[in-house]
Order: structure tokens, then sequence, then C-alpha cells
């Protein structure tokens, strides 16, 4: 940078335009950022479990009434077990380099689409699938 084209203050001297001066971000400590994700990870982890549950639950029911999974179910089941892995690896990328109250922002929106999706497709489970014909 020339002399010519350096910032100058208001007593006419050349001042060093550094990144300190530039508006940062505070960046959360490391051991806050573990506990947000590890606290909202239980949640998350639950519905996995659930999931988990629903999945091995109907397949047991299945086999013992003798009849055959239908993909769809199958497919709603898979998904319900994939969404908040999913969601919750979303909001932990997107939130790695911001503070702790906006992880907590992304996490606790992360755990409400889980929430609706879940509940969509409990609904779509129950009644039977989507019907193309």
């Amino acid at each position: 940078m020339t002399e010519a084209s350096a910032p100058i203050d208001g007593d006419g001297r050349v001042t060093d335009a550094t990144p300190a001066t530039a508006a940062t971000r505070p960046a959360t400590p490391l051991w806050l950022a573990v506990t947000i994700a590890v606290l909202f990870g239980v949640l998350y982890a639950y519905d996995v479990w659930e999931a988990v549950r629903d999945l091995v639950g109907m397949s047991l029911m299945v086999g013992d009434l003798g009849v055959s999974f239908a993909g769809i179910g199958l497919g709603l089941l898979i998904a319900a077990l994939v969404v908040p892995l999913l969601v919750f690896a979303l909001a932990f990328w997107l939130g790695r380099h911001r503070g702790p109250v906006v992880q907590v922002v992304l996490f606790l929106t992360g755990y409400a689409v889980v929430q609706a999706i879940t509940l969509d497709l409990a609904a779509l489970f129950e009644l039977g699938g989507i019907d193309f014909s």
C-alpha cells in the first residue's frame, strides 16, 4: 500500500488498517460449544431412538403376522431415523463458527423441524402411505 492510498486519521497521520480495527465476532469457547451440542444432541438422540424402536417394533410385528412390509412404510421408518441425524449435523455445521446464542437458535430451530417432519412421517405411516392410484 502506498502512502498516497493509506488511510489517514483526523490528525493527518497515516493509520495502519489492521484486522484488529475491523469488527470481529465473539468466538464461542470450545467447552461451551461442546456443552450446547451435547445438550441438544440428547434431544436429537431421543428422536433417533424412537425411530429405531419403531423400525424394530414394526419389523417384529410384520414378522409375527406373516405379512410383507410395504416399501413405502419401510422408507418412511428409515426416513424418520435419518432425518434427526441430518438436521443435527446441519445445525452443528452451520453454527460451528458462530456465537453461543446463534448455536442455540440453530439447534432449537432444527429440533422444531425434526419434530414437524417426524409428526408428518408418523401421520403418513398411520394413513397407509401415499396412494398414487
